[in-house]
Protein backbone atom coordinates (compact mmCIF):
# COMPACT_ATOMS: atom_id res chain seq x y z
CA UNK A 1 0.00 0.00 0.00
CA UNK A 2 1.75 3.34 -1.09
CA UNK A 3 1.46 5.78 1.73
CA UNK A 4 -0.44 9.01 2.00
CA UNK A 5 0.54 10.20 5.17
CA UNK A 6 -1.19 13.58 4.55
CA UNK A 7 -3.73 12.57 2.26
CA UNK A 8 -0.99 12.45 -0.46
CA UNK A 9 1.71 10.14 -1.44
CA UNK A 10 4.66 12.58 -1.90
CA UNK A 11 4.32 14.25 -5.15
CA UNK A 12 2.22 11.82 -6.67
CA UNK A 13 -1.28 12.57 -8.38
CA UNK A 14 -4.36 9.95 -7.43
CA UNK A 15 -4.58 9.19 -11.22
CA UNK A 16 -1.10 8.24 -11.52
CA UNK A 17 -1.01 5.83 -8.48
CA UNK A 18 -3.99 3.96 -9.99
CA UNK A 19 -2.54 3.61 -13.56
CA UNK A 20 0.76 2.40 -12.00
CA UNK A 21 -1.09 -0.48 -10.07
CA UNK A 22 -1.60 0.61 -7.02
CA UNK A 23 -5.14 -0.62 -5.51
CA UNK A 24 -5.41 1.05 -2.03
CA UNK A 25 -3.36 3.62 -0.15
CA UNK A 26 -2.92 3.99 3.38
CA UNK A 27 -3.38 7.43 5.18
CA UNK A 28 -2.44 8.90 8.74
CA UNK A 29 -4.87 9.49 11.39
CA UNK A 30 -2.92 11.22 13.36
CA UNK A 31 -1.27 13.52 11.13
CA UNK A 32 -4.73 13.80 9.59
CA UNK A 33 -6.77 14.64 13.08
CA UNK A 34 -3.94 17.59 13.55
CA UNK A 35 -4.44 18.82 10.21
CA UNK A 36 -7.01 19.20 8.74
CA UNK A 37 -9.05 18.28 11.24
CA UNK A 38 -10.72 14.73 11.35
CA UNK A 39 -14.16 17.50 11.62
CA UNK A 40 -12.85 18.95 8.21
CA UNK A 41 -12.21 16.05 5.99
CA UNK A 42 -15.64 14.69 7.07
CA UNK A 43 -17.54 18.10 6.12
CA UNK A 44 -16.18 17.57 2.81
CA UNK A 45 -17.54 14.28 2.19
CA UNK A 46 -14.69 11.95 3.93
CA UNK A 47 -11.18 11.00 2.49
CA UNK A 48 -12.13 9.47 -0.66
CA UNK A 49 -13.47 12.55 -1.93
CA UNK A 50 -11.19 14.80 -0.27
CA UNK A 51 -7.95 13.36 -1.45
CA UNK A 52 -9.82 12.28 -4.88
CA UNK A 53 -8.76 8.57 -4.37
CA UNK A 54 -11.30 6.38 -5.73
CA UNK A 55 -10.09 3.13 -4.67
CA UNK A 56 -9.83 1.26 -0.99
CA UNK A 57 -7.90 3.59 1.86
CA UNK A 58 -6.85 1.87 4.70
CA UNK A 59 -6.15 4.48 7.80
CA UNK A 60 -3.79 3.71 10.80
CA UNK A 61 -5.00 4.33 14.29
CA UNK A 62 -2.25 6.89 14.84
CA UNK A 63 -0.87 4.65 17.82
CA UNK A 64 2.31 4.29 16.40
CA UNK A 65 2.89 8.38 15.94
CA UNK A 66 1.75 9.02 19.05
CA UNK A 67 4.47 7.16 20.24
CA UNK A 68 7.21 7.87 18.26
CA UNK A 69 6.55 11.47 17.23
CA UNK A 70 5.32 13.16 20.53
CA UNK A 71 8.34 14.55 22.61
CA UNK A 72 6.00 14.43 25.60
CA UNK A 73 3.20 11.55 26.22
CA UNK A 74 1.55 10.14 29.41
CA UNK A 75 0.52 6.83 29.04
CA UNK A 76 -2.48 5.67 31.16
CA UNK A 77 -4.91 2.86 30.93
CA UNK A 78 -7.32 4.74 29.55
CA UNK A 79 -5.30 6.28 26.80
CA UNK A 80 -2.45 8.23 25.68
CA UNK A 81 -2.08 12.20 26.31
CA UNK A 82 0.64 13.62 24.26
CA UNK A 83 1.78 16.88 22.81
CA UNK A 84 1.66 17.88 18.78
CA UNK A 85 4.92 17.65 16.95
CA UNK A 86 3.39 20.55 15.44
CA UNK A 87 3.08 23.24 18.00
CA UNK A 88 3.47 21.74 21.40
CA UNK A 89 -0.56 21.85 22.00
CA UNK A 90 -1.88 19.08 24.01
CA UNK A 91 -4.02 16.09 22.97
CA UNK A 92 -5.78 12.97 24.41
CA UNK A 93 -6.30 9.96 22.51
CA UNK A 94 -8.48 6.94 23.81
CA UNK A 95 -9.32 3.90 21.40
CA UNK A 96 -12.91 5.25 21.28
CA UNK A 97 -11.07 8.64 19.66
CA UNK A 98 -9.14 6.92 17.47
CA UNK A 99 -12.13 5.08 15.98
CA UNK A 100 -13.87 8.50 16.44
CA UNK A 101 -11.63 10.07 14.20
CA UNK A 102 -11.15 6.77 11.89
CA UNK A 103 -15.01 7.05 11.59
CA UNK A 104 -15.01 10.55 10.33
CA UNK A 105 -11.93 10.24 7.54
CA UNK A 106 -14.10 7.43 6.54
CA UNK A 107 -11.37 5.16 4.91
CA UNK A 108 -12.66 1.47 3.84
CA UNK A 109 -10.32 -0.35 6.50
CA UNK A 110 -9.61 1.07 9.99
CA UNK A 111 -7.13 -0.32 12.57
CA UNK A 112 -7.30 -0.55 16.50
CA UNK A 113 -5.64 2.21 18.57
CA UNK A 114 -2.92 0.07 19.70
CA UNK A 115 0.55 0.30 22.32
CA UNK A 116 3.58 0.06 20.22
CA UNK A 117 6.69 -1.13 22.82
CA UNK A 118 9.97 -1.44 22.40
CA UNK A 119 10.37 -5.20 21.11
CA UNK A 120 13.03 -6.28 23.09
CA UNK A 121 11.91 -5.54 26.67
CA UNK A 122 10.27 -8.34 28.02
CA UNK A 123 8.73 -7.27 30.87
CA UNK A 124 7.42 -3.80 29.28
CA UNK A 125 6.09 -5.87 26.24
CA UNK A 126 4.09 -7.76 28.69
CA UNK A 127 2.75 -4.77 30.20
CA UNK A 128 1.74 -3.36 27.51
CA UNK A 129 0.22 -5.94 25.89
CA UNK A 130 -2.62 -5.63 28.89
CA UNK A 131 -3.29 -2.09 27.05
CA UNK A 132 -3.55 -3.19 23.64
CA UNK A 133 -5.80 -6.11 24.16
CA UNK A 134 -7.84 -3.93 26.39
CA UNK A 135 -7.86 -1.05 23.75
CA UNK A 136 -8.81 -3.64 21.16
CA UNK A 137 -11.88 -4.53 22.99
CA UNK A 138 -12.72 -0.84 23.60
CA UNK A 139 -12.19 0.10 19.74
CA UNK A 140 -14.46 -2.73 18.99
CA UNK A 141 -17.35 -1.52 20.95
CA UNK A 142 -16.75 1.61 19.85
CA UNK A 143 -16.80 1.32 16.04
CA UNK A 144 -20.06 1.69 14.65
CA UNK A 145 -19.86 2.21 10.86
CA UNK A 146 -20.88 -1.38 9.20
CA UNK A 147 -19.08 0.41 5.96
CA UNK A 148 -15.94 0.37 7.19
CA UNK A 149 -13.56 -3.23 8.09
CA UNK A 150 -11.88 -3.06 11.79
CA UNK A 151 -8.68 -4.76 11.90
CA UNK A 152 -6.96 -6.03 15.18
CA UNK A 153 -3.64 -5.49 15.49
CA UNK A 154 -1.33 -8.22 17.81
CA UNK A 155 1.89 -7.63 19.50
CA UNK A 156 4.34 -8.96 21.51
CA UNK A 157 7.47 -7.54 20.70
CA UNK A 158 10.15 -10.62 19.46
CA UNK A 159 8.89 -13.13 22.18
CA UNK A 160 6.73 -16.14 20.69
CA UNK A 161 5.16 -16.85 23.74
CA UNK A 162 3.83 -13.40 23.84
CA UNK A 163 3.24 -13.00 20.34
CA UNK A 164 1.13 -16.16 20.50
CA UNK A 165 -0.81 -15.28 23.53
CA UNK A 166 -1.61 -11.77 22.09
CA UNK A 167 -2.45 -13.32 18.71
CA UNK A 168 -4.78 -15.53 20.50
CA UNK A 169 -6.50 -12.86 22.49
CA UNK A 170 -7.16 -10.49 19.85
CA UNK A 171 -8.90 -13.52 17.89
CA UNK A 172 -11.35 -13.95 20.08
CA UNK A 173 -12.27 -10.50 19.24
CA UNK A 174 -13.38 -12.04 15.84
CA UNK A 175 -12.07 -9.03 13.44
CA UNK A 176 -12.21 -9.01 9.72
CA UNK A 177 -8.64 -8.99 9.56
CA UNK A 178 -5.07 -8.76 11.44
CA UNK A 179 -2.19 -6.76 11.70
CA UNK A 180 0.93 -7.48 12.70
CA UNK A 181 2.61 -4.87 14.89
CA UNK A 182 5.56 -3.62 16.80
CA UNK A 183 8.05 -4.91 14.10
CA UNK A 184 10.12 -3.08 11.94
CA UNK A 185 11.11 -0.62 14.40
CA UNK A 186 14.58 -1.48 15.66
CA UNK A 187 14.83 -5.52 15.49
CA UNK A 188 16.77 -7.19 13.77
CA UNK A 189 15.60 -9.47 10.33
CA UNK A 190 16.72 -12.38 12.39
CA UNK A 191 14.29 -11.86 15.00
CA UNK A 192 11.18 -10.52 12.48
CA UNK A 193 11.12 -13.19 10.20
CA UNK A 194 10.48 -16.26 13.16
CA UNK A 195 7.54 -13.88 14.31
CA UNK A 196 5.97 -13.78 10.77
CA UNK A 197 6.36 -17.71 10.98
CA UNK A 198 5.04 -18.12 14.30
CA UNK A 199 2.36 -16.05 13.22
CA UNK A 200 1.31 -17.96 10.29
CA UNK A 201 0.71 -20.44 11.90
CA UNK A 202 -1.36 -18.96 14.48
CA UNK A 203 -3.48 -16.52 12.43
CA UNK A 204 -6.83 -17.74 10.74
CA UNK A 205 -5.64 -18.15 6.95
CA UNK A 206 -8.94 -17.35 5.46
CA UNK A 207 -8.72 -13.81 6.39
CA UNK A 208 -5.73 -11.20 5.78
CA UNK A 209 -2.48 -10.45 7.76
CA UNK A 210 -1.38 -6.85 7.84
CA UNK A 211 2.94 -6.64 8.20
CA UNK A 212 3.09 -2.76 9.01
CA UNK A 213 5.53 -0.29 8.44
CA UNK A 214 7.42 -2.82 6.22
CA UNK A 215 8.94 -2.16 2.21
CA UNK A 216 11.78 -3.21 1.63
CA UNK A 217 11.71 -5.66 -1.81
CA UNK A 218 13.28 -8.64 0.50
CA UNK A 219 10.77 -8.17 3.62
CA UNK A 220 7.81 -8.28 0.68
CA UNK A 221 8.85 -11.78 -0.43
CA UNK A 222 9.89 -12.97 2.54
CA UNK A 223 6.98 -11.87 4.03
CA UNK A 224 4.67 -13.72 1.35
CA UNK A 225 6.56 -16.27 1.75
CA UNK A 226 5.66 -16.14 6.00
CA UNK A 227 2.03 -15.73 4.63
CA UNK A 228 1.90 -11.73 4.49
CA UNK A 229 -0.73 -10.15 2.49
CA UNK A 230 -0.38 -7.00 2.94
CA UNK A 231 2.23 -4.01 3.61
CA UNK A 232 2.97 -0.81 3.32
CA UNK A 233 5.91 1.94 4.02
CA UNK A 234 7.35 5.07 3.05
CA UNK A 235 10.41 3.51 2.35
CA UNK A 236 9.58 4.30 -2.32
CA UNK A 237 9.36 7.43 -1.68
CA UNK A 238 11.77 8.60 0.92
CA UNK A 239 14.40 6.93 -0.76
CA UNK A 240 13.52 9.14 -3.80
CA UNK A 241 13.73 12.05 -1.90
CA UNK A 242 17.52 10.61 -1.13
CA UNK A 243 17.67 10.01 -4.76
CA UNK A 244 17.82 6.50 -4.27
CA UNK A 245 15.76 3.90 -6.43
CA UNK A 246 15.24 0.10 -6.48
CA UNK A 247 16.33 -1.71 -9.78
CA UNK A 248 16.42 -5.58 -10.27
CA UNK A 249 20.02 -5.38 -9.73
CA UNK A 250 19.91 -3.71 -6.22
CA UNK A 251 19.64 -0.34 -4.89
CA UNK A 252 21.30 2.63 -6.75
CA UNK A 253 22.11 6.16 -5.35
CA UNK A 254 21.26 8.32 -8.65
CA UNK A 255 23.31 11.39 -7.32
CA UNK A 256 26.39 9.69 -7.39
CA UNK A 257 29.17 11.44 -9.81
CA UNK A 258 28.94 8.37 -12.05
CA UNK A 259 25.69 8.58 -13.32
CA UNK A 260 26.62 12.53 -14.34
CA UNK A 261 26.98 10.96 -18.28
CA UNK A 262 24.57 7.25 -18.13
CA UNK A 263 21.82 7.64 -20.47
CA UNK A 264 20.36 4.71 -19.44
CA UNK A 265 17.14 4.33 -17.60
CA UNK A 266 16.53 3.55 -13.71
CA UNK A 267 16.30 0.68 -14.40
CA UNK A 268 16.43 -1.00 -17.79
CA UNK A 269 13.49 -3.34 -17.24
CA UNK A 270 11.23 -1.01 -15.42
CA UNK A 271 8.17 0.10 -17.35
CA UNK A 272 7.37 2.94 -15.43
CA UNK A 273 7.00 6.27 -17.50
CA UNK A 274 9.82 7.57 -15.70
CA UNK A 275 12.55 4.44 -16.97
CA UNK A 276 10.55 4.96 -20.26
CA UNK A 277 11.17 8.98 -21.26
CA UNK A 278 14.47 10.05 -18.72
CA UNK A 279 17.88 8.96 -18.59
CA UNK A 280 19.78 8.14 -15.30
CA UNK A 281 22.13 11.52 -16.29
CA UNK A 282 18.97 13.66 -17.04
CA UNK A 283 17.25 12.82 -13.33
CA UNK A 284 20.54 12.71 -11.24
CA UNK A 285 20.66 16.49 -12.80
CA UNK A 286 17.05 17.50 -11.61
CA UNK A 287 18.00 16.50 -8.21
CA UNK A 288 21.17 17.87 -8.42
CA UNK A 289 19.88 21.40 -8.74
CA UNK A 290 16.91 20.55 -6.74
CA UNK A 291 14.11 20.82 -9.50
CA UNK A 292 10.58 18.91 -7.76
CA UNK A 293 10.26 17.09 -11.03
CA UNK A 294 13.50 14.89 -9.82
CA UNK A 295 11.87 13.94 -7.18
CA UNK A 296 8.44 13.15 -8.80
CA UNK A 297 10.51 10.62 -11.12
CA UNK A 298 12.09 8.68 -8.63
CA UNK A 299 9.20 8.43 -6.07
CA UNK A 300 6.87 7.24 -9.49
CA UNK A 301 9.77 4.40 -10.43
CA UNK A 302 9.93 3.18 -6.80
CA UNK A 303 6.09 3.20 -6.27
CA UNK A 304 5.84 0.98 -9.56
CA UNK A 305 8.79 -0.87 -8.92
CA UNK A 306 7.82 -2.43 -5.80
CA UNK A 307 4.22 -2.26 -6.95
CA UNK A 308 5.40 -4.53 -9.89
CA UNK A 309 7.19 -6.64 -7.82
CA UNK A 310 3.98 -7.60 -5.64
CA UNK A 311 2.04 -8.07 -8.97
CA UNK A 312 4.28 -10.45 -10.03
CA UNK A 313 4.59 -12.14 -6.73
CA UNK A 314 0.59 -12.54 -6.86
CA UNK A 315 1.17 -14.30 -10.43
CA UNK A 316 3.70 -16.56 -9.69
CA UNK A 317 1.30 -17.92 -6.34
CA UNK A 318 -1.48 -18.12 -9.01
CA UNK A 319 0.75 -20.34 -11.22
CA UNK A 320 2.51 -22.67 -8.41
CA UNK A 321 5.83 -21.16 -8.86
CA UNK A 322 6.43 -18.56 -6.23
CA UNK A 323 9.51 -20.53 -4.67
CA UNK A 324 11.41 -20.31 -8.00
CA UNK A 325 10.26 -16.68 -8.57
CA UNK A 326 11.34 -15.45 -5.03
CA UNK A 327 14.78 -17.81 -5.19
CA UNK A 328 15.28 -16.44 -8.48
CA UNK A 329 14.68 -12.52 -7.98
CA UNK A 330 16.01 -12.24 -4.27
CA UNK A 331 19.35 -13.93 -5.78
CA UNK A 332 19.91 -12.05 -8.09
CA UNK A 333 18.94 -8.57 -6.60
CA UNK A 334 20.95 -9.43 -2.75
CA UNK A 335 24.09 -10.30 -5.08
CA UNK A 336 24.53 -6.94 -6.34
CA UNK A 337 23.70 -5.64 -3.16
CA UNK A 338 26.53 -7.86 -1.91
CA UNK A 339 24.79 -9.76 0.53
CA UNK A 340 25.38 -13.57 -1.61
Amino acid sequence: MPVGTQATVKGIQPRELSEMGASIVLSNTYHLYLRPGDGLVARRGGLHEFMRWPGPLLTDSGGFQVFSLSEMRKIDDEGVTFKSHIDGSLHRFTPEKSIAVQENLGADIIMCFDECPPPTDREYVAESLVRTHAWARRCRNAHKRADQALFGIVQGGVFRDQREFSARIIMELDFPGYAIGGLAVGETKAEMYPVLEWMDDVLPRERPRYLMGVGDPRDLIRGVARGIDLFDCVLPTRLARHGAAFTRDGRINVTNAKYAEDDAPLDAECDCPTCKSFSRAYIRHLLQVGEMLGLTLMSAHNLRFLLNLMAGIRAAIFEHRFTNFATGWLARYERAEGVI
